[in-house]
């Protein structure tokens, strides 16, 4: 049994030695900022060789401590007394004077240690303790906030915002968003900006309208460019033209955030509800593209309001809209007040009112005042077919002094 013990003590002998080495040169290490320059001495007679950079250096450095435990652990497992100093004789490192000579080779450290050796070694400890010289040196940009309710904090950290910003875009409008916030933060601008800032381009949009864009829609950023491609050729498709495209994008942002089915279905509404010929269509959405990316409930409403309500016909209500867009999605109480105004104060019947249907479009106070002012000079004649006539016209548009 003592013997037996014995036997198992002999074989770990070798690897406390290796260990005792191996630790001893990451102590080393630990106490200097870099390796010596070429030819210095080191501890126990190491010497850096000029030719080896510092990452062989230092598997060199390892592998000579690691050979010269091992042969002679090896010596002594096998060999007499007389033998162990033969051994230990053979295994010293050679002198700085023999160092010098350039006809050793240095053993491949890949063929004769692997790096899994190495995986036992204790880590660095933080609180290791370092040169006054070396703590001076040391330099470390200021943290990156964990949490922050501004994008100003990360600017200084993120090459993305910065470019954003000289783009124009406005981070202080976009960080209202937390979930929008936290795309940009997580973009590279090369991989994931820069080709739909090139797409946006080549669409027609100028430099100076790619801020204003991003601005209103920085969910771009998370669609894909394919997509985006196949959306613009839809609407090529239906003949819209190049320019007409580049102005429905700038004037409805969102609208290529849109899949081609609800493009299309809303083309089809305004058509088949309106009544309109493909080309109308056409013009209308242009004038007005946000009737493609918004709510189409404020359009049945108003639709309803002026057959209903305001008792239009469907040939009048497809001619007023098609002059003045807008008065599909205007403010249904503004709608009223103005008609009733028009209609019921000043007498003017339905086929003046859809002749010049602007007047739905002008604030109901500036109608007020310029009529009053008419009637006070006996001038508020609006019948074409009688003198000193007074255009709805001219009387919403012209400015104040020359009215």
């Amino acid at each position: 049994m003592t013997l037996r013990k014995m036997a198992l003590l002999a074989q770990q002998i070798p690897r406390w030695f290796s260990s005792i080495n191996l630790r001893s040169f990451i102590n080393a290490t630990r106490f200097t900022k870099r390796f010596p320059r070429p030819g210095k001495t080191l501890l126990n007679g190491f010497c850096a060789l000029p030719q080896l950079s510092s990452d062989n250096y230092f598997l060199q450095w390892g592998y000579k401590t690691y050979r010269t435990s091992s042969l002679w652990n090896s010596s002594q497992s096998t060999n007499s007394s007389g033998q162990e100093s033969n051994s230990a004789q053979s295994t010293l490192l050679p002198a700085v004077s023999e160092q010098t000579e350039k006809t050793q080779k240095i053993p491949s450290f890949d063929s004769e240690l692997s790096l899994e050796e190495l995986d036992d070694l204790p880590a660095l400890s933080p609180l290791q303790l370092i040169s006054e010289e070396e703590a001076i040196q040391i330099t470390a940009d200021p943290p990156l906030p964990p949490a922050s309710f501004t994008l100003q904090d990360y600017v200084d950290h993120s090459e993305t915002l910065q470019k954003l910003v000289l783009l124009g875009v406005d981070l202080s409008k976009i960080e209202k968003h937390p979930d929008a916030a936290n795309l940009l933060l997580r973009l590279d601008f090369e991989k994931d900006i820069k080709q739909i800032l090139l797409f946006l381009k080549d669409l027609g949009l100028e430099d100076n309208q790619l801020g204003t864009f991003l601005t209103k829609n920085y969910a771009i950023f998370s669609e894909d460019l394919e997509n985006l491609k196949i959306r613009v050729a839809y609407l090529q498709s239906k003949n819209f033209s190049k320019a007409e495209i580049a102005q429905m994008v700038r004037n409805a942002p969102f609208l290529l955030s849109f899949s081609v089915e609800r493009l299309d279905n809303r083309l089809g509404f305004f058509q088949k509800e309106l009544e309109l010929s493909v080309k109308k269509t056409r013009d209308l959405v242009v004038r007005l593209p946000r009737l493609l990316t918004g709510s189409l409930e404020p359009v049945k409403e108003n639709m309803k309001v002026y057959r209903l309500e305001l008792g239009f016909k469907r040939n009048e209500i497809q001619h007023m809209i098609t002059k003045i867009p807008k008065m599909l999605t205007a403010n249904k109480r503004k709608l009223t007040e103005t008609f009733d105004y028009v209609h019921n104060v000043m007498n003017i019947p339905h086929h003046i009112i859809v002749k010049f249907p602007q007047v739905f479009n002008t604030k109901l106070l500036k109608v007020k005042e310029r009529h009053l002012f008419l009637a006070y000079l006996g001038r508020a004649q609006y019948d074409p077919a009688k003198p000193n006539y007074i255009s709805l016209d001219k009387l919403v548009s012209i400015p104040d002094a020359v009215f």
